[in-house]
Formats: C-alpha cells, sequence, structure tokens
C-alpha cells in the first residue's frame, strides 16, 4: 500500500523559497502510515486476543483506542481490578521512495498504550517501548526496503509488563484504554542532520539555542535566526560550532503572552562538508517566566495568577484520539470561560493542544505521567527525556510537574534541567515541594489559615471538585477573595474541563461516566456548558465590574477593577443596551434592544480599579434593563454584565396590565368556601386552610395546597374567611405567627399576601404550591437565568427574558442544559405553561428566588454533598436558598456562602404574590 501522506515537516518548504532540489532535500520530510487524527479513516490489519471481537483478523482504523473501535473490554482505573492479558496485533504494508536512499529515516509513534513491539519486514526495530502517553521513534534506515512493498507488524500490550508502569499509568482514576492511540509517521531526514534543538527565548530578545546534531563531524558549523511567521527576518544569522549553545539578543520583539500570545519562527540550518544539510525551525516565543521564592511565579516581571482548568484528552466516541479541531475547541473553551491556564492532568497531551495553548495563549503545566504512584528511576528517566524534548520549545509551558498526588519520582526530579534549556521549574502537585504548597482540594478553612499564616507560594493544582452541579464555580468568589489576599499567591486549577463520559457500545451506545468517578467536570463529555461555565467565565473576568445595583440620577458609573496581567482598559471595548420588556396576552416575556451605545474605555492599568461613567442618555432609567459588554482587544467578548433598572414596580404593574375581574362570588358550607373570581372557581378546605382545587372555564387545573412555608410545619387550625369592600378574603390561621391571606379583590389578580418568621438556621426560607410534575411543559421569566443558581454560585446569570423547556437532567448523568428544575434569581414574573393551561406569578419585591420543582438527586451522590436543599413543593418563591457542596466537602466547608440561611434582626419575611390563570 502506497503511503497515505507526505508533508514536510511545519509544511515550510515553500515559506523558505527553495528554489533547488538540492536545498529542497534539505528539509526533514513527514511521512504518515496512519491517519492523523480520530476522524481519518487509514485502515490496519488488526487482531485482538481477548475480549470483543477477539481471536481473528480483521481491519481497524489508526489512529484510534481498540474499545472504542469494537475490540476488548472496558476498564476504569484503579476501581476495580485491572489485569486485562489484551494484546493487539496490528499490521500494515507501505511502499519506501526510493530518493529516500543516503537519508536518515526514523518511524516515530505519537503514542501506544501501552507496552510497544515494532518489527520492520520481520526484524525487530528496537526494544519493547514501555508508556503509554509518550512520543517515541526507532531508526528504521537500514531495515527498509526501497521501492518495495515493506510489512510493518507492531505488538501492543494493554496491561505493562513494568509493575512501576502499571500502578503509575493503570492504577489510576481515568479510563484506561489500548492500542495506537495516536499518528504513526516516518521522518526522513538528510544522513547529516539536526537530531533536534532546544531554545530559551527571553523577553528582553535573548536568544539561546542547543542544537543537537547526528552524522555532523568536527568541523560542523550551525547558523540561527529568528523571523515571523510570514517569513520576515527579524534577526542576522548567527554561527556556532557543532553542539555548542548558540547566544544572540533579538532586537524590537514583542513578548509572548497569554494576553498577547506573539509567536516567531526560529531557523537553524547545518552545515557541514562545504554545503547546507540541514535545515529545521520551530515556533518560538520570546518570554520570562521565574520563580520567586516566597513570592510567586512571574511572566515577563509581572505576577502570574493561574486561573486554571485540569484537562483531560478526551473523547466520548474515540477516548483518548482527538483531533485537531477538538483540542482547538477545548483550548477556546477555556479561554471563554475567561481562565489563562490549563494543567495537562495527568500525562502529557497530544502536541497539537500545546501548539493551540502558544497560538491562543494559555499557560501549561506539563505533566508526567504517575497517578499516585511512582514510575520506577529507570523508566522515569527515560520518559521525563521523552516528554522534555518533545515539548521543551513551546512558550506556553510553564513549568514541569512530575507526577500527581504522590506519583512524582524525587529521583528524577532535577532530570528535567538536563533537557530543558529554560530550567523550568519542577513541581509536585498536591505537595508541599520547593516553596510551593499545591494541596488538593482545601477546605476554605485551610485557605484562611494559609493566608494568615503560610509563605509558601500557594496555589492549589486541584480544587472545588466539580462533580455533578456541585464544586466548580460553587463558593468559587469566597475561596478566590481570600486566596487573592495570600502574600504569595499564584491562583489555583479547578477539577475539571469535562465529564469523563465513555460511549458505550456493549451498553446500548450510553454514556458511562463511570459512577461518581468521572462526572466531575465544568463541560459535559460532549463540551455541553454547565451553569459553572457561566459562574467561572464572571468570577474570572479579567475586567470586573462590582456594582450590584444601578444608582439612581442622570449620571450612571459602575465600578471596574482591571484583573489583567499586561492590558489597560484603554485598550479594551465597552458597549451599553437599554432594552424593554414586554408581553403580549398569551404570548412570550420578549426584550426589545431600545438603545445601544459606546462608553469611553477608561485609562486603568492592570491591578487597578476606576468609577466608569457611562454615559447613558437622559430618559435611561424609563427603560427595563441595561447590559454592558465589554470586549478584549482581539474584539473577542470578555463578559455581559446586566441589572435591572428600578426596583421594578414598573414592570410589576406594565406586566400585571389591565384585568377584568368583577366582584367575587362566595359559596361555603359547613366543610368548603368556593370563591369563583375572573371566571375561575377556588375551593378551599376549612378545617386544613388547603386550596382544593382549582376550576377555570377550560376544566379543572392542578393547583393545589396550603402555600407553604418552606420552613416550619403547615398545620393550620382552620379559615377565616371575610369581606373587605368588594375584595374577598381568606386567611388560613396559624398558631406560631405564620400569617397568610388569599385577596380576590374586582380588577386585580389572585393575590397572596404573607409573612412570617424563621427561629434558628434554615436551608432555604419561602413558601410554595403544589403541582403535578407530569403536567408541566415549560416556563418563561423575566429575570435571572437561564441557568439555575445555588446560594454559593449566583454568577452568571443574565438578567433578561429567558424560557426552557421541561426537563428531568441531572448534571453529570444527562446532558440536556440548561437544567429545568431548581432555583432561579431574581424573578420579576413567571408563567409556568401546562397542559392544563399556564399559571403566571408576579411577586411584589424584587430580589426573590423562584423554585422550580425538586431536583433529582443523582444517582451515585454518596455522601450528599451536592444535592442540595429544596422545599417539597412544586412552585416556590424563596427569599433565601441552599448551597451546593463538593465531591469532597460538604456546604458549610466551603466559606461564607455555604452556610444555612438565617433571619436578619427580627424583620418577618413578608410579601405578596400576584396569581394570573391563562385557559386559553
Amino acid at each position: 500500500m502506497n503511503i497515505k501522506f507526505i508533508l514536510p515537516v511545519l509544511l515550510f518548504v515553500a515559506a523558505l523559497g527553495l528554489s533547488s532540489s538540492a536545498e529542497a532535500a534539505c528539509v526533514t520530510e513527514r511521512c504518515y502510515l496512519s491517519g492523523m487524527d480520530k476522524d481519518s479513516e487509514v485502515m490496519w490489519d488488526f487482531m485482538c486476543t481477548s475480549g470483543r471481537n477477539s481471536g481473528r483478523w480483521t481491519r481497524i482504523k489508526v489512529p484510534s483506542c481498540w474499545e472504542t473501535q469494537g475490540f476488548g473490554n472496558y476498564y476504569y482505573g484503579w476501581e476495580e481490578p485491572f489485569g486485562s492479558d489484551e494484546t493487539g496485533y496490528y499490521r500494515h504494508r507501505f511502499k519506501a521512495d526510493g530518493s529516500w536512499r543516503g537519508s536518515h529515516v526514523d518511524i516515530v509513534f505519537e503514542g501506544v498504550m501501552t507496552d510497544t513491539e515494532v518489527r520492520l519486514n520481520g526484524r525487530l526495530v528496537g526494544p519493547v517501548h514501555e508508556g503509554g502517553f509518550y512520543r517515541f521513534r526507532y531508526d528504521i534506515s537500514d531495515r527498509l526496503k526501497y521501492e518495495a512493498e515493506n510489512v510493518l507488524e507492531v505488538k501492543v500490550t494493554k496491561c505493562p509488563a513494568d509493575s512501576s508502569i502499571y500502578r503509575a499509568e493503570r492504577q489510576t482514576d481515568f479510563w484506561l484504554f489500548g492500542g495506537i492511540y495516536r499518528p504513526v509517521y516516518l521522518e526522513i531526514k538528510p544522513d547529516i542532520h539536526f537530531v533536534d534543538m532546544a531554545v530559551d527565548a527571553r523577553a528582553d530578545g535573548t536568544l539561546r539555542v542547543r542544537p543537537c546534531l547526528s552524522g555532523a563531524g568536527s568541523g560542523a558549523e550551525v547558523s540561527v535566526y529568528v523571523e515571523t511567521l510570514d517569513g520576515n527576518r527579524v534577526s542576522a544569522s548567527v554561527t556556532g560550532r557543532g553542539e555548542e549553545v548558540i547566544s544572540t539578543v533579538v532586537e524590537g520583539v514583542v513578548p509572548w503572552s497569554h494576553e498577547r500570545p506573539q509567536l516567531y519562527r526560529v531557523v537553524a540550518e547545518l552545515h557541514d562538508k562545504g554545503g547546507l544539510r540541514h535545515r529545521i525551525t520551530d515556533k518560538i516565543g520570546f518570554r520570562t517566566v521565574e520563580y520567586r521564592a516566597g513570592d510567586g511565579f512571574y511572566l515577563n516581571g509581572r505576577r502570574i495568577i493561574f486561573k486554571g482548568v485540569n484537562r483531560h484528552c478526551f473523547w466520548p466516541e474515540s477516548g483518548r484520539t482527538l483531533s485537531r479541531d477538538i483540542s482547538l475547541g477545548d483550548a477556546r473553551l477555556i479561554k471563554e470561560m475567561n481562565m489563562n491556564a490549563v494543567r495537562m492532568s495527568h500525562y502529557p497531551p497530544d502536541k497539537e493542544f500545546l501548539e493551540i495553548c502558544d497560538s491562543i495563549g494559555l499557560l501549561v503545566i506539563d505533566e508526567l505521567c504517575g497517578w499516585q504512584k511512582k514510575y520506577d528511576t529507570a523508566p522515569a528517566r527515560r520518559l521525563v527525556r521523552e516528554v522534555v524534548e518533545r515539548d521543551r520549545n513551546h512558550p506556553s509551558i510553564v513549568m514541569w510537574a512530575n507526577g500527581n498526588e504522590g506519583g512524582w519520582n524525587t529521583g528524577v526530579d532535577d532530570d528535567y534541567r538536563i533537557y530543558d534549556l529554560q530550567e523550568r521549574f519542577v513541581m509536585h502537585p498536591w505537595e508541599r515541594f520547593r516553596g510551593t504548597d499545591t494541596k488538593h482540594y482545601p477546605d476554605y478553612n485551610y485557605v484562611v489559615n494559609s493566608t494568615i499564616y503560610d509563605r509558601d507560594i500557594y496555589f492549589p493544582t486541584e480544587f472545588m471538585h466539580g462533580i455533578f452541579d456541585g464544586g466548580a464555580a460553587a463558593s468559587l468568589s469566597d475561596f478566590w477573595d481570600v486566596m487573592m489576599k495570600h502574600r504569595a499567591p499564584a491562583g489555583g486549577f479547578l477539577w475539571a474541563l469535562l465529564d469523563e463520559g465513555l460511549v458505550r457500545a456493549d451498553r446500548n451506545d450510553s454514556i458511562d461516566c463511570r459512577f461518581d468517578l468521572a462526572p466531575d467536570g465544568i463541560l459535559g463529555p460532549y463540551r455541553q456548558k454547565e451553569g459553572s461555565f457561566y459562574a467561572v467565565r464572571q468570577i474570572w473576568s479579567p475586567v470586573r465590574v462590582t456594582t450590584r445595583t444601578l444608582p439612581e440620577g442622570a449620571d450612571v458609573t459602575v465600578a471596574v477593577e482591571n484583573d489583567y496581567m499586561f492590558t489597560d482598559l484603554s485598550e479594551c471595548g465597552f458597549t451599553y443596551e437599554l432594552a424593554d420588556v414586554s408581553r403580549q396576552p398569551g404570548g412570550s416575556y420578549t426584550a426589545t434592544v431600545a438603545l445601544r451605545g459606546q462608553v469611553a474605555a477608561p485609562q486603568c492599568a492592570p491591578g487597578e480599579r476606576r468609577m466608569l461613567p457611562l454615559g447613558l442618555p437622559a430618559g435611561w432609567d424609563s427603560h427595563d434593563m441595561l447590559r454592558l459588554t465589554v470586549t478584549s482587544p482581539q474584539g473577542a467578548e470578555v463578559y455581559t454584565y446586566s441589572w435591572p433598572i428600578g426596583t421594578g414596580n414598573r414592570l410589576q404593574k406594565r406586566l400585571l396590565g389591565s384585568f377584568t375581574a368583577q366582584r367575587p362570588e362566595i359559596t361555603e358550607d359547613d366543610t368548603h368556601v368556593c370563591v369563583f373570581h375572573a371566571g375561575n372557581r377556588y375551593t378551599f378546605d376549612r378545617s386544613t386552610g388547603r386550596l382544593d382545587s382549582v376550576v377555570t372555564p377550560r376544566g379543572h387545573f392542578s393547583l393545589t395546597g396550603v402555600p407553604k412555608i418552606a420552613t416550619s410545619g403547615n398545620d393550620c387550625s382552620g379559615l377565616n374567611c371575610y369581606r373587605d369592600g368588594d375584595s374577598y378574603c381568606v386567611e388560613p390561621r396559624y398558631d406560631d405567627g405564620r400569617w397568610m391571606r388569599w385577596v380576590f379583590a374586582p380588577g386585580e389578580p389572585v393575590r397572596l399576601d404573607y409573612s412570617f418568621s424563621v427561629h434558628g438556621e434554615a436551608d432555604f426560607i419561602g413558601l410554595g404550591l403544589d403541582y403535578p410534575e407530569d403536567k408541566i411543559i415549560d416556563m418563561e421569566w423575566v429575570g435571572e437565568g437561564p441557568y439555575r443558581v445555588w446560594k454559593n454560585r449566583m454568577e452568571g446569570t443574565a438578567f433578561g427574558c429567558h424560557r426552557k423547556t421541561y426537563n428531568n437532567t441531572v448534571t453529570g448523568e444527562s446532558w440536556l442544559y440548561p437544567e429545568f428544575k431548581g432555583y432561579h434569581a431574581d424573578c420579576r414574573a413567571v408563567t409556568v405553561n401546562t397542559t392544563e393551561g399556564s399559571v403566571t406569578f408576579i411577586p411584589s419585591r424584587p430580589g426573590l428566588f423562584f423554585q422550580m420543582l425538586r431536583p433529582q438527586a443523582p444517582r451515585h451522590d454518596g455522601n450528599g454533598y451536592t444535592t442540595a436543599g429544596f422545599p417539597d413543593t412544586s412552585f416556590g418563591f424563596m427569599h433565601a436558598i441552599a448551597p451546593v457542596g463538593t465531591k469532597f466537602q460538604h456546604p458549610s466547608q466551603l466559606g461564607p456562602s455555604g452556610q444555612k440561611n438565617m433571619q436578619l434582626n427580627y424583620v418577618p419575611y413578608s410579601g405578596s404574590l400576584w396569581m394570573i390563570l391563562q385557559n386559553d
């Protein structure tokens, strides 16, 4: 079979303008034997020895994880015994071009799990490679048949023979796969060639290059120069002899940072025996990363505050075999959350992901595998070299992690600097090490104590565990406020980016997140956005608008903080929108933009605060809502802040509208009171105070129950019913100070007045009614949305008009977002559409939370920390709501907003709630 793809390294021959075949022969060719990603359709012969579809030769896509192609068995990490005897046998035929004679040819594997034995034309090409997350290569120059068919055979053993590799890579908290899961290709170089080069490019233009050569004589010279990515030189050539380090200063470079990821190309040329022998290139960024003991990490002289997340390489249908599109999508989602960093837990990523981090601007911690057990020194030493030599020139990488949570071999901590010319900091995630404290999953009290007493640089490399709908952004604001007061802060990394849910062919293609082990992402398996996605985006916005309530008056200003590292806010864009809310009878709520305008961007350096005049026109406060959109210097939306205008009385009156209702009629007997109002009949039970039934012209409407005070018993001793002018009032009687009254008045919807007090602490505070869940179609409302909130995750919503259809989503177990059930903040009006008609509630006061049903608890929430408290009602209006925890912490361990609620200064909770039934 002919080789499928032939690509010059970095696709750079044309850019160099090589005009002769002699010069063209001086570059590296890359010839793919496999496909390039999960979407490629390159097939090899294959046989798996056990499990599904085993014991016979067939065909398989390469690259792929063989489990996702229907072979072998599924295993998840440490949770179950892993002693797989699966072995995969691969066979592939290809022709080698005759022009390669006399060249150096390597076969390169970007990643194989796990032990890999390679034969070409029946002969072993080298020792078995051990280690599943690393690039490795063999010299096959003397084993190729040129202009003839070659037979490549690869034996892959899923279970490592080396016990330390087994412990480091297979006794883990992630899915275990087998197979050639990253690309395979040939690299063809001249016989005298660069093996590689290490680069150290500093923010001041200092450049050092250390070449590694093969076949070169003692008189070989290496020249180096720098150019822009479009081929314009920015430096003269500098020459050195052999493998000596070449140093120069490039004037006028733009430093690389995550905010301005300026890249250049370094070109190295090898001259030997009178001519150009080999030319290689690499993309680089000029930046300086420093570790300052007892202080922090610095990039180009500015303190680094990591706003980061942990990422696994994963896709539901292909396991660890990805594509550039997936990697680019993940990086963009991380940036969209206003994050600036990503930790490559718990192994090195696909090289494309690092290239993308270089180009769009993300700070990276690159990590050797070793989940909680370390490699023995011999394999660790070899694998450290493989990681560093592959990744060392990426400007996005700012430090190395030598394993995870106990998986570090301290004997190789200093090996990184052997291969890394930049000598980046080496850290141990979870450990107090070399002046850093990266403790995983600290509770709030730990963070407070660290801030008060500790002098080590503090940045938890895993915190706020995002299982189900807990953690992630829940209590992040509380933690972040304290963390930023630390004497040596460096930020932190949330766990984790995505739910690692695998499509199981043996379970009708259902998605398996392995109980409570892998549904811990801010995103779903297919990158569906949870509520925490938007909350993190607000909390970590580099332009923080901290004004919570709009001031009255003509000259509206809001407080802004610049949380960038390098960008002045004068480089950003600010625009406003004023909008009006309306609703046609029987229609949806609509927000219509009335005015748009530009806001003059303020001069505000990083770390500074300003009051920003919005320059709103006269009469701005006659509108219902304001949006302020901030854009980055590159034009991307940073965040859109939104506010309701005024207390809501004007909006409330407009939404209530004109209401036709005559003087209510009453019928009663010893057991019930019936009130006829606006064409509807309301029946109350005299003994229980319960609203027993509602009948509309369309028929029965199943809204029932005593309006339940969510924090106390609902025992009622009866009803007080009386006329108040033309109105009729129904008051359930309580003996504990609670007061409630239904008011049926001419020209007004039904109104429920209430007042109550709460004694002690409570998960939630409010009142509600019952309605059958199976009759609910959707809800539409004016308020914060569309995502639900928790007491300790109020961020990430937008004030406006929202609508969502009923779902029974359990976050992390199903992924139809936003979730229908839950608490919805600052609800000014809500309409619930049902099979029996619709009911609209309009509260008399702003700031209440609308409770829609009670979310189903996750099946595997063993400790209950992420199952927040809810009243036993269908529709509720809450003055206070419950917080949510994380996988490892109860909400009470997560700081101020994770605590229970209490009544403030003896003032009862009170208000009114209008209810409108629509049965058209």
